[in-house]
């Protein structure tokens, strides 16, 4: 005998079987029903069947409709002129107002260095400095950044004219794919800014004592930067002959 056969023969026995009303019950009723007995594997397999009859024919949009209003609106896109400095000029662009710094840099002003990573602000590669300050710039909008002056890895230098920072990059092989680079190297000038201007980070030991460049304070101030390539050792280098060069 099959698996199935045995289910079958087996699935009464597992699940009583419903009782229509008996003429005991109300004098003088008959009804044709009384012979027919369900199962509850019986009323799974319908019910199934009808849920699967149901969505072919289309029945299943229709409580969507209903409380939609029928077919869907258009979407209402929102947008705003912003003015900023991008690597010392001048920039206005008209937005959509959802527009991320980021797109706006990389899609409508075709910055490309400033990389896309995990578009979250947990890899720093679309770090780019604003107002002096270092940000993820994939976690703001463009249209908050009025007047703001921004630079960007392509502000900072060209080939032929390097910051000194990109040159050290290069001289410690500070990177290797190269796709972090670019936040990297923003978040580095920024780094030595903020230790210039005294201020402390996590590990910092003593807070009335003039801030130090050290290895423990650059690691700690560089971990929003994420290099998968493992070139930290490198970069820590780059960062700390930048550092004596300027002290």
């Amino acid at each position: 005998m099959t698996r199935s056969a045995l289910h079958d023969r087996a699935a009464p026995s597992l699940a009583p079987a419903y009782r229509f009303p008996q003429p005991e019950d109300s004098p003088g009723m008959t009804n044709p029903l009384n012979e027919v007995r369900f199962t509850r594997r019986d009323m799974l397999v319908a019910g199934g069947a009808s849920a699967a009859g149901a969505a072919a024919g289309g029945l299943v949009p229709a409580p969507v409709q209903a409380m939609t209003g029928g077919a869907p609106r258009p979407e209402q896109v929102s947008t705003a002129a912003v003015s900023f400095e991008v690597n010392g000029k001048p920039v206005t662009l008209e937005l959509d107002t959802r527009t991320t710094l980021l797109d706006a840099l990389r899609e409508h002003l075709k910055l490309t260095g400033t990389k896309k990573g995990c578009d979250h602000g947990q890899c720093g590669a679309c770090t780019a400095i604003v107002d002096g300050r270092r940000i993820n710039t994939c976690l703001t909008f463009a249209v908050m950044h009025e007047g703001a002056k921004i630079t960007t890895i392509e502000g900072l230098g060209q080939p032929g004219a390097l910051h000194p920072m990109q040159a050290a990059f290069v001289r410690h092989d500070g990177y290797q794919c190269g796709y972090c680079t670019p936040g990297q190297i923003c978040s580095a000038v920024a780094v030595l800014e903020e230790i210039g201007q005294g201020i402390p980070s996590h590990v910092s030991a003593d807070l009335n004592a003039r801030m130090q460049v050290t290895d423990a304070e650059l690691r700690e101030r560089m971990s929003g930067n994420i290099c998968r390539c493992g070139a930290y050792s490198n970069i820590i280098e780059a960062i700390t002959e930048v550092a004596g060069e300027g002290a």
